[in-house]
């Protein structure tokens, strides 16, 4: 099964409601997910309760355990920027998804990147293209 690390804006604000769902998604198409618990910390504590040192150890170290990273970009975040950032410096294939339903535009880091990027009106819209990313995403380059 193909280790996924789901990011997604927690601190930062934007719609947690939508990301049990694409996490489901992401398991219908195949993914184990390593991040789970950030939607937990997301909809219930507003952030993760652990201090910012072990967040940083914990998130880096399962970017660096993962077979592919799956972004959930719509609400702008720092700390997705860092994930993506640091998964891109290792290798890992990346897909970020898009709600554009969203008043937010598309950060030009993001778009102008050759990261693979779905725009999505309902997780539901996503598992399908999830799916044949998994399946075709190259191997992790291991470091």
């Amino acid at each position: 099964m193909t280790k996924v690390y789901f990011a997604c804006s927690i601190r930062g604000g934007g719609d947690t409601s939508l990301y049990q769902a694409i996490v489901d998604a992401i398991k219908v198409a195949g993914g184990d997910v390593l991040s789970e618990v950030f939607v937990n910390d997301a909809i219930n504590y507003g952030g993760s309760p652990l201090p910012a040192d072990q967040i940083y150890q914990r998130d880096t170290k399962m970017i660096h355990d993962c077979d592919i990273v799956i972004a959930e970009v719509t609400n702008p975040s720092l700390g997705v920027g860092y994930e993506l950032a640091y998964a891109e410096k290792l290798g890992r294939p990346i897909l970020c998804l898009f709600n554009r339903t969203s008043e937010n535009k598309l950060s030009a880091m993001v778009s102008g990147n050759n990261y693979n990027t779905i725009a999505y009106t309902h997780p539901k819209d996503i598992t399908d293209k999830v799916a044949n990313f998994i399946q075709q995403a190259p191997p992790a380059q291991n470091e």
